[in-house]
């Protein structure tokens, strides 16, 4: 499993400029006309700041030390992974632009869910299930309440025993969890 792009979101709540709607797949350039396909990218670019403004209060430039960095609050492994590093060595060194290119790539294989506090807020889902990565000191008690799983901790084991092994008091982190 690929490692996620995943914080609880501090900042306040942002309301997207756009209805989630408009950020649906955009299919390929040739199904538009040229300035249909100027236009989708424009949206999309919009919810980025949205997100970005959930994520980090809008600055893109963000190292708090947490291990997250930049507008879209990367986790480095996921930075390095979807080809970050052909910007800068970070994603708060990148530009906001760079930072959109890697997200659009890690949009492409983990949807929104890859930041799902802020994805939620927002209004913006394109999975039926809903996965999380691990964090240093992360329970499965505190996953599961955290995304309000029904059946706590004892269902989220089940659904991820193949993944957590045989002792849900063993949870290592970076493991990525289905969570609903």
């Amino acid at each position: 499993m690929l490692p996620l792009v995943t914080q609880p979101a501090e900042a306040a709540q942002s309301t997207p400029t756009r209805p989630a709607a408009a950020h649906a797949a955009l299919g390929s350039p040739g199904e538009y006309p040229a300035g249909a396909a100027a236009r989708a990218v424009e949206r999309v670019r919009s919810v980025w700041d949205d997100l970005a403004m959930c994520e980090s209060s809008g600055d893109w430039h963000i190292n708090t030390g947490n291990t997250f960095y930049g507008g879209l609050q990367f986790w480095q492994p996921t930075w390095e992974l979807f080809g970050g590093l052909k910007y800068a060595a970070r994603a708060d060194l990148a530009t906001p632009a760079q930072q959109i290119a890697v997200a659009e790539a890690v949009l492409q294989v983990q949807g929104w869910g890859a930041w799902p506090v802020c994805s939620k807020r927002l209004g913006l889902s394109d999975h039926t299930h809903l996965v999380h990565t691990v964090g240093i000191g992360e329970t499965l008690s505190d996953i599961a309440a955290d995304y309000g799983v029904s059946g706590g901790w004892q269902r989220l084991f089940e659904l991820n025993r193949a993944v957590v092994g045989a002792d849900p008091d063993r949870l290592v982190a970076g493991l990525v969890l289905t969570v609903k």
